[in-house]
């Protein structure tokens, strides 16, 4: 998942802010406790998703897939002072674990979650969204771009993560791989969309930052 050698990663690292106490604690215990802890956003990313976000200053923030919080406590921290992050996943059995990390941050009040499948749940979301993080099942990425439309506006900014799939992206793929076959549309639909402007960042397993310009 990660591309850079492990030398230049740990300097990156280390010349880049450090985690929060916080999602240091939430780091730590996800790696304890989950089966698939390398799902986590983790420091290097989580501090790009934190600039980014403070730089956009979000009202609202909409996240597909949560997994334990962490990437869901970067984003809400540029988040403006009454603004709200929905955050949406199917794992039932994360979800109190989500909520003690929520709650212990300075957002709690402000983050939403929400149980189930996200294409049947953003249509009922009443908001308009500022900006959109992506970062749930591959497979779903092109008809997740197509559901949020709807809901964003010029200036409003998607971050797609996973867009590079380990590398799978340039290489052959197989018949039944149906998330790199659909991460391969994703990216296609991302570059040419006549609405959006797209950059892909060789950020760990790939970020894109999509900003929507009309």
């Amino acid at each position: 998942m990660d591309f850079l050698p492990e030398k230049i990663n740990d300097y990156v690292e280390k010349h880049s802010q450090p985690e929060p106490e916080l999602l240091q604690k939430l780091n730590r215990e996800t790696w304890q406790k989950q089966l698939q802890p390398r799902m986590l956003s983790g420091h290097l990313q989580g501090r790009v998703l934190s600039t980014l976000s403070k730089l956009i200053q979000p009202k609202n923030i909409l996240e597909i897939g949560t997994y334990t919080g962490y990437s869901a406590l970067c984003l809400a921290e540029g988040m403006q002072e009454n603004g709200e992050l929905h955050t949406i996943d199917i794992n039932e059995e994360l979800f109190d674990f989500q909520r003690k990390y929520f709650d212990e941050s300075p957002f709690g009040k402000q983050i939403f979650q929400h149980l189930g499948n996200a294409l049947e749940i953003i249509p009922k979301l009443e908001k308009t969204f500022d900006l959109v993080f992506i970062d749930a099942d591959k497979n779903n990425y092109p008809n997740y771009l197509e559901i949020i439309f709807p809901k964003l506006k010029k200036g409003s900014v998607i971050l797609s993560d996973n867009v590079l799939w380990s590398g799978k992206v340039v290489e052959k793929v197989k018949d039944d791989d149906i998330d790199t076959k659909a991460l391969l549309q994703y990216n296609k639909l991302l570059n040419e969309h006549p609405k959006l402007e797209t950059v892909l960042l060789p950020i760990r397993d790939g970020l894109t930052i999509s900003r929507v310009v009309d």
